[in-house]
């Protein structure tokens, strides 16, 4: 397994903005379903993950990625909205939230593939309900961190820093979790999200669990107690 890493920060200097033009190599960094690599291999290949609801159309590029590394992010995670190919909330990420105030956690487990330009655009676009085929311009969110592609869902891109040179990046809603009511996630959402963090971050199921609970959306609704059968019992 590899070691756990934290990006590091970005410089906003015009050298350093001018070497972040993006090249044909950058990190995603999943925080939900994807984390699993089951839901991730449906939008490089194309088809159904086990428990989703939808088909999806793939990537120009299907090979797997490069590397595969744990990261946590500045951040929660929060369970909002409904989601169309799992039902219950959907989860998205609040790289502004203050730490929880009951684990004093600020950051959010992640697992970061290292993909092509091509690859996450078009794992974005599918994620934005839109047609993949379209490289994204990034400079936005290279040089100022974020970047809006439109009012909602996953349509907001953010770069979360640089690994190994190359930028962090992923995309969530443009609201923050105080802005919007929490809405329980569905079993099987928690269990790809859960099965994720346990496979990436060699977490046990129990501290997937405890974390997954205390998240916004899911706190209230779901008992750590309740996850971690999730994720133990049979799939």
């Amino acid at each position: 397994m590899s070691r756990l890493r934290r990006p590091e920060a970005l410089d906003s200097s015009p050298d350093a903005v001018r070497r972040r033009t993006p090249g044909r190599r950058l990190w995603y960094a999943a925080y939900g379903s994807n984390m699993h690599l089951d839901r991730l291999t449906a939008y490089l290949e194309g088809g159904r993950p086990p428990g989703g609801l939808r088909d999806h159309p793939g990537c120009r590029d299907a090979r797997a990625p490069a590397r595969t590394v744990p990261v946590m992010l500045p951040g929660r995670l929060y369970f909002a909205t409904e989601s169309e190919v799992w039902t219950g909330g959907r989860a998205f990420y609040d790289p502004d939230a203050a730490p929880d105030a009951r684990s004093g956690s600020g950051e959010l487990p992640s697992c970061a593939y290292l993909l092509t330009l091509s690859q996450f655009s078009d794992i974005a676009a599918q994620e934005m309900h839109r047609e993949p085929g379209e490289d994204l311009d990034l400079t936005e969110a290279l040089t100022r961190g974020r970047s809006r592609l439109g009012p909602g869902r996953y349509e907001t891109l953010v770069c979360a820093g640089l690994l190994d040179g190359h930028p962090v990046l992923t995309f969530t809603a443009p609201w923050s979790s105080a802005d919007v009511p929490g809405n329980p996630p569905s079993a099987a959402y928690l269990r790809h999200i859960g099965a994720g963090i346990v496979a990436c971050h060699g977490w046990s199921a129990r501290q997937a669990a405890v974390y997954l609970a205390g998240c916004p959306g899911a706190d209230g609704h779901w008992t750590a107690a309740e996850i971690a059968a999730l994720l133990t019992g049979p799939s």
